[in-house]
């Protein structure tokens, strides 16, 4: 393991004013996101929707790295260059996600852990020669009357550790994703309290397996309020809630955090993103981005699976990509 070719890899993805990505969607996910614009879901559509993305001119200025699905990874362009070149060439790292999903965890009714272990050291191998130099791995918390319980954090926490040790033996930096989901009506102070015994569970599990926390990135989800709560904390609780549980629960060695938008607007992500980063709170790593929807949807819609959308869906990739890279220095307005 070559700690400080991990460790600079992980400063990379979390350089000033940049932020991640999330092209990871499986074929399922991104079947439901393409119906949505009445686009046909096929090898080609995927390939060129991505590609559209990564060949935004002025991207790599706000997006450091990119996490694949592994199609991807393995995808041509129409033009027979490879996808992870092609993204490697705009001065961008490809990333992928080396989950196999979240699966029913047993003896507890509606909680999950999420399972690819299996495997996954000769997987990582082969990603890596196909030129992946981060990945990542989720796992998801439901808040519910007695959840989560503690065998679905420990499962979960021990299942990141594991994961997290086998990439930095393969030379991969792991991104390292406990989702505490917004769905449900909690309130801000049930995930508070969620998202810190979480952290405090994955953080031990990863001391356990050895794992050298400088060549690390945590992708969390933040303190807010379930999706079905009456009452909605406003962008200033929810950054002060979220450095702060942050605070208690991540060592300063961690070069970085780069949130999930779980689900969150476009806009709110970023609103919440840059009232984290203006905080006066001491913050010993990075406060930065890898969002999926929050960063997609404003150019897929514009897209819409016509080549003379390419100028105006990449124009809108672009501005997101901006205003996320501006809200991870605190100077998004």
């Amino acid at each position: 393991m070559n700690i400080a070719q991990l460790a600079e890899t992980a400063q990379a993805l979390v350089a000033d004013g940049k932020g991640i990505l999330a092209a990871d969607e499986s074929t399922g996910t991104i079947k439901k996101r393409f119906d949505g614009i009445r686009v046909e879901s096929t090898f080609e559509t995927r390939r060129d929707y991505r590609n559209m993305l990564f060949t935004t001119a002025g991207a790599a200025e706000y997006i450091s790295g990119v996490i694949l699905f592994e199609e991807t990874l393995r995808q041509e362009a129409a033009d027979g260059r490879r996808l992870a070149q092609i993204i490697v060439d705009a001065g961008m790292i490809p990333g992928i996600k080396v989950d196999a999903g979240a699966k029913p965890l047993a003896l507890h009714p509606g909680e999950t852990v999420t399972e690819g272990l299996d495997g996954l050291r000769d997987r990582l191998a082969e990603y890596a020669e196909l030129g992946a130099r981060f990945a990542k791995w989720r796992a998801t918390y439901g808040i519910g009357p007695g959840l989560p319980s503690a065998a679905c954090q420990d499962a979960n926490a021990h299942a990141l550790a594991r994961y997290a040790a086998v990439c930095q033996e393969a030379g991969l930096v792991p991104i390292v994703e406990p989702e505490v989901l917004m769905d449900g009506d909690h309130d801000i102070d049930a995930c508070e309290a969620v998202t810190e015994t979480t952290l405090r569970r994955v953080y031990a599990a990863l001391a356990a397996q050895d794992v050298v926390l400088e060549g690390t990135l945590l992708k969390p989800s933040m303190v807010i309020s379930g999706a079905d709560c009456p009452e909605q904390a406003g962008v200033e609780e929810v950054a002060r809630r979220t450095v702060r549980t942050l605070r208690r629960c991540v060592a300063a060695a961690v070069p970085g955090i780069v949130f999930l938008s779980g689900g969150q607007s476009d806009e709110l992500a970023t609103q919440h993103l840059n009232a984290m980063n203006k905080l006066p709170a001491r913050r010993p790593w990075k406060l930065s981005f890898s969002y999926g929807r929050a960063l997609q949807a404003a150019p897929l819609k514009a897209w819409s699976g016509k080549p003379e959308n390419l100028a105006a869906a990449q124009a809108a990739f672009l501005e997101r990509a901006r205003a996320n890279g501006q809200a991870a220095l605190g100077n998004w307005s």
